[in-house]
């Protein structure tokens, strides 16, 4: 198991003396035996100032994501503040995944922790979060007019838009009811769900996993899987749709 490690980690646990040997041994068991949350809990207070202290020293890939998200017209601005609070929410949102993956956990947060390269995933992470948060806040004519303009409309529909579209239903946001009747479909299609940040946050997390979430940043930032973002026309108010 041991060898599994990264080298460094592997030397100094085979270098513990058998009394700091005990202590790390009940550590782990404390850890594996703790819930997802309390494992998030432990993780947030031991590892946030270590990861934010590494992504602050990566300016170029932080300055790309915050490109990415003026780009999408989104104020939200990669402080220190706002690393750790998403380092935390990172961690939660990953103890939540546990209760479907209980293995995926610990997995996804040590690669974190571990691995240099992996600073990047919270970035990804913050990126892929706030485009998702935008999409929950939009009308579904907005959406509608998001997911036309992608290159693979149907593959963007069916991983974001109608998830995000079912959470609405199920959480009373957007309820089209009579939805065969013309005007009443048009007041539902077109009004923007109001959405107090923290049950946003909550829907966001409950809808889509951790993974998802930073594989959507990735693919922007990587500039893998573009994301086409024209602000005027998703936002362009529906009566000056009628005369175009």
């Amino acid at each position: 198991m041991l060898e599994r490690l990264p080298h460094e980690a592997q030397k100094w646990a085979e270098k513990l003396p058998w009394q700091e040997r005990r202590y790390l041994l009940s550590l782990c068991h404390l850890l594996c035996a703790a819930a997802p949350d309390d494992q998030a809990h432990f993780l947030d207070q031991y590892t946030a100032d270590g990861l934010i202290a590494k992504i602050i020293q990566d300016y170029e890939t932080q300055a790309k994501v915050q490109r990415h998200l003026e780009s999408f017209h989104i104020q939200t601005i990669l402080t220190s503040d706002t690393l750790r609070h998403y380092i935390r929410q990172f961690y939660i949102h990953s103890a939540q995944d546990a209760r479907r993956k209980p293995d995926k956990f610990l997995e996804s947060a040590l690669r974190l922790v571990l691995s240099p390269k992996e600073k990047n995933y919270v970035l990804n992470y913050i990126l892929g979060f706030e485009l998702i948060k935008m999409i929950f806040q939009m009308s579904w004519l907005q959406q509608e007019r998001f997911y036309l303009m992608q290159h693979n409309q149907e593959e963007f529909f069916l991983t974001y838009v109608k998830p995000i579209q079912h959470a609405h239903r199920l959480n009373g946001i957007i309820n089209p009811k009579d939805a065969n009747l013309f005007f009443a479909q048009r007041n539902y299609f077109i009004k923007e769900p109001k959405i107090s940040e923290r049950k946003l946050v909550e829907l966001a997390m409950v809808t889509f996993t951790t993974d998802l979430v930073s594989n959507l940043g990735f693919a922007i930032v990587r500039n893998i899987r573009p994301v086409p973002f024209d602000y005027d026309f998703i936002y362009r108010p529906e009566e000056e749709m009628i005369f175009t």
